[in-house]
């Protein structure tokens, strides 16, 4: 079970973030808050796994790193906001946020992005060539080449994961069952030696397997 905290300083935006995380059986709720005060209290009492915080053009810069301090529970943080410029957003992702993503991000992105925050950096596809550019250094150890050449198959359920849908999805988009599409997706990672979705996506776009 992954415990969640919401953060929203919009009282609608903030129900409509917890109607998505409940939807999730796999997830809890542990605590809403609409100020940082709140935020700090909620995290240090229910040490939440993640939190999804919206970050409006409105809010102070960077108001959640007192959240990455020794003194709170360390959760795998999730932003959601409009100033996703590349350089921004990289900016953001070297205060050790895991995730970033659009507000305009579905709900099956947003469910897949905070089960997948607490292991490697979480991209939204529209920044994997800005984080690719300025942080070469994140994936010079990464091989160059797949140890086994993908299926036609398999390109495409690449293709598609790097515009961020989850199984459900894909499976629709390429009229195949879920389980078909995890099996594909089993095959991906372990041909580029892969340990999540974003790195599968990662390696296919350095390697020209697919593109954005």
């Amino acid at each position: 079970m992954t415990r969640v905290l919401v953060h929203a300083t919009n009282p609608i935006a903030r129900a409509g973030l917890e109607s998505i995380i409940r939807a999730q059986p796999d997830f809890e709720i542990v605590g809403s808050s609409s100020d940082l005060n709140a935020l700090m209290q909620l995290d240090r009492d229910r040490q939440p796994d993640a939190i999804l915080l919206e970050w409006l053009e409105t809010d102070e810069e960077f108001f959640w790193e007192p959240l990455l301090s020794d003194e709170t529970s360390d959760p795998a943080i999730v932003i959601l906001t409009d100033r996703i410029e590349g350089d921004r957003a990289i900016e953001i992702l070297s205060t050790e946020v895991r995730a970033v993503l659009p507000r305009t991000a579905t709900p099956e992105e947003i469910l897949a992005t905070v089960a997948a925050a607490a292991g490697p950096i979480v991209l939204h596809p529209n920044l994997v060539e800005s984080w690719l550019n300025v942080n070469p250094f994140r994936t010079q150890a990464l091989p160059a080449e797949p140890t086994e050449a993908l299926t036609q198959r398999e390109v495409e359920v690449l293709q598609i994961l790097a515009q961020g849908l989850g199984n459900k999805a894909i499976a629709s988009r390429l009229s195949i069952s879920e389980h078909t599409v995890k099996f594909h997706i089993g095959s991906i990672s372990a041909k580029l030696n892969a340990t999540s979705r974003t790195e599968a996506v990662t390696l296919g776009l350095r390697q020209g397997l697919i593109m954005l």
